[in-house]
């Protein structure tokens, strides 16, 4: 065997959701963005289409990043349907952790690939940036809130039409405990034909 697939196994059933109001203060090196990012694109991809692409915000472009998702969040949310929480939230994670990564797909101008296969490939490129993060002791969260799939995220990632944002991956040095979790056995989810 070529790895040590007890250490993989432990490392993806080690990954966790850890949210940024759970990260400590302690500062991610843009190197280990690199090599985040860099796992990322060895993703399985249809057609070699490579269709993941990442705007990072750190530093004082966290800032940036929380103004526009508060400031869109009312823009597009009737007044009805605000929800205090859901604003603190948009304001103060990208500025708790390290490191924003806007993860979107890059629709290919031929679309020869269908685009559930584009967007199955960035999904498998985010689960290898958060493994990594993981492997690196580091906090990672997946956050997809509704406004990142409308025509004014689009605009301010400065990404074409047919383009997708497929989610924002914060990243940051956790402050707690890593969490415990659990999954059903496999027979809850599998079937197996033989015949």
């Amino acid at each position: 065997m070529r790895f040590n697939l007890s250490e993989i196994t432990e490392l993806i059933r080690e990954r966790r959701t850890i949210y940024p109001e759970q990260f400590s203060e302690r500062k991610v090196h843009k190197e280990q963005v690199e090599l985040i990012l860099n796992n990322g694109l060895w993703a399985p991809t249809h057609g070699n289409t490579q269709p993941w692409r990442f705007k990072v915000f750190m530093e004082d472009g966290r800032q940036k990043l929380a103004d526009f998702l508060s400031e869109t969040y009312l823009k597009l949310t009737p007044v009805e349907n605000q929800n205090d929480q859901k604003l603190a939230k948009m304001l103060t994670r990208p500025m708790r952790a390290s490191v924003v990564v806007a993860v979107w797909m890059e629709r290919q101008k031929e679309e020869k690939i269908l685009e559930i296969e584009e967007i199955e490939a960035v999904a498998c490129a985010i689960q290898n940036m958060h493994l990594t993060a993981t492997a690196y002791g580091l906090g990672g969260f997946w956050s997809t809130p509704k406004l990142i799939y409308t025509p004014e995220m689009n605009e301010f990632l400065g990404i074409g039409d047919k383009d997708k944002c497929l989610g924002l991956f914060y990243i940051g040095y956790p402050e707690i405990e890593w969490p415990k979790a659990h999954r059903k056995p496999l027979e809850y989810s599998t079937e197996w034909i033989t015949q």
